[in-house]
């Protein structure tokens, strides 16, 4: 196990200590960054470094081995008193689990340790489920009350039901204080690690980059897609309202609300990149996959005054400049 230190953190005495898995990634780096702006104290658990910022703490620590000791942190590690964990830790490529499905069970321990840590400390805790647990939507239900589990599609997808069902079970045994949101689709800042991940939209902006076609699975194929904005301040209110206790023990789809074909997804990037695209359309789509998702968000209008601001015409446009700066600055700094 092993720490990542900032480079420069001041230590200061704050109200909230929020505690952050898979802090390295996309959503756990836009939100880590969004406490700290609002007077929060951070501290972060992945197995892998945070390659985009050092303004907050991580530890190096393998989530997924069993542990023994979850009073002080997880297993021998330290952590430091926190008030609430936003858990968002998980292996989360969906054709990776369907041909190494092991780490779809990979993922039921991390959340079966995680919770067992919130169950010693009595901490609240804040789930990071997936649109994936509603399966290939045949009825296009999107409402949380009536997902049907005998759609699943993938081990993914049974790994986010298998720690939905563990949260649950905590939650009526133990009396354990969570929210659980679904996302769906989830792009912005911080999210073209694509040796890691191979979500949809930054792995289109780099192939259009790099003058490479993209290919789509399945023409009929419409999805949810959500900014990272939006998603992290459903996440914020999220945090307050459960420290608050004024929402707890909800599951809440966090998404934008409004569907898309990768189709149009893939024109809108090329319109911004100012290219003429170089688009193959595969009618069947791959093992694992959801074909149909647009959320119904009006839990989250209702518990959180929930209103995603960030269309996906303008969403694009600004992780495609996002995503050219980056790659300026790689340059640079090489």
């Amino acid at each position: 196990m092993e720490i990542q230190s900032p480079r420069k953190i001041s230590i200061s005495k704050k109200e909230y200590r929020i505690l952050i898995t898979g802090s390295s990634g996309q959503i756990g780096t836009n939100l880590a960054l969004k406490l700290l702006s609002e007077g929060y104290d951070v501290f972060g658990v992945d197995v892998r470094p945070n390659n985009w910022t050092d303004k907050f703490p991580t530890l190096l620590q393998d989530l997924a081995a069993f542990q023994h000791n979850f009073t002080g942190g997880i297993g021998l590690a330290p952590y430091p008193k926190c008030n609430l964990v936003v858990h968002l830790a998980a292996n989360a490529k969906v054709h990776d689990l369907v041909r190494e499905p092991h780490r779809a069970l990979e993922n039921i321990n991390i959340t079966f340790n995680v919770l067992e840590y919130c169950r010693y400390n009595n901490l609240p805790i804040i789930f990071s489920s997936s649109r994936e647990v509603y399966g290939d939507i045949h009825h296009y239900i999107t409402n949380e009350n009536e997902a049907h589990f005998s759609f699943t599609e993938s081990p993914y997808s049974a790994s986010k039901i298998a720690g939905e069902a563990l949260i649950y079970s905590y939650a009526r045994c133990y009396g354990l204080k969570y929210l659980v949101f679904r996302f769906s689709n989830v792009y912005g800042r911080y999210d073209n690690d694509l040796e890691r991940m191979e979500r949809v939209i930054p792995l289109f902006i780099n192939k259009m980059i790099n003058n490479k076609g993209v290919t789509i699975f399945g023409r009929k194929k419409i999805l949810d897609f959500t900014y990272i904005d939006d998603c992290v301040d459903g996440i914020m209110v999220g945090i307050k309202k459960l420290l608050e206790g004024s929402v707890e023990n909800e599951t809440i789809n966090l998404a934008y609300g409004t569907g898309n074909s990768l189709l149009k997804i893939a024109r809108l990037i090329a319109k911004n990149l100012n290219i003429k695209p170089r688009i193959s359309v595969e009618l069947s789509k791959r093992v694992g996959e959801v074909t149909h998702y647009i959320a119904d968000i009006t839990q989250a209008r209702k518990l959180l005054n929930y209103s995603p601001k960030i269309p996906v015409e303008e969403g694009i446009k600004r992780t495609i400049i996002w995503t050219k700066e980056w790659q300026e600055k790689n340059k640079s700094s090489k």
